[in-house]
C-alpha cells in the first residue's frame, strides 16, 4: 500500500468509528464525535469511563497508526521494529505488531485479554 492509500484507508476507518461513537447513548459524545481531534475524542471517552469499550481500543489504534504514518514509522512493529507483514496491514491498517510479536503478546497477556472479551 502507498502512503496515500494507507492514509485514505485510515480516514475511512476514522469516519466509520466517529459514526459508531456518535451512536453511543451519551449526550456529551454527539458533539465530540464530529468536532474533536482523535486525541480529544479519546480524552472524552476516557472521562466518560469508556476506556474498556472495544471502540476505545480501535480508536487508540487508529490514532497510533495515523501518528506513525505522519512520522514515517507506519508498518513497523511496535515491539521489535521489523516490518509488519503486508497481509496483516491490508487486513487491519491499524495493526501494531508483526505476527511473531503479536503471538508473543497474546500468549503473555492471555488472561488480561480473556477478561476484556
Amino acid at each position: 500500500m502507498t502512503t496515500q492509500s494507507t492514509r485514505q484507508a485510515l480516514l475511512q476507518l476514522e469516519a466509520k468509528l466517529r459514526e459508531e461513537i456518535a451512536a453511543l447513548p451519551f449526550p456529551e459524545i454527539q458533539k465530540a464525535a464530529s468536532g474533536q481531534s482523535l486525541g480529544e475524542l479519546i480524552d472524552t471517552l476516557t472521562a466518560l469511563h469508556l476506556a474498556d469499550e472495544p471502540i476505545y481500543e480501535r480508536l487508540t489504534r487508529l490514532d497510533a497508526a495515523q501518528c506513525q504514518l505522519d512520522l514515517g514509522l507506519y508498518g513497523l512493529c511496535a515491539d521489535c521494529e521489523s516490518e509488519i507483514e503486508s497481509e496483516r496491514l491490508i487486513a487491519d491498517p491499524t495493526e501494531q505488531r508483526c505476527l511473531a510479536c503479536d503471538d508473543h503478546f497474546r500468549h503473555e497477556h492471555r488472561l488480561e485479554l480473556r477478561l476484556n472479551h
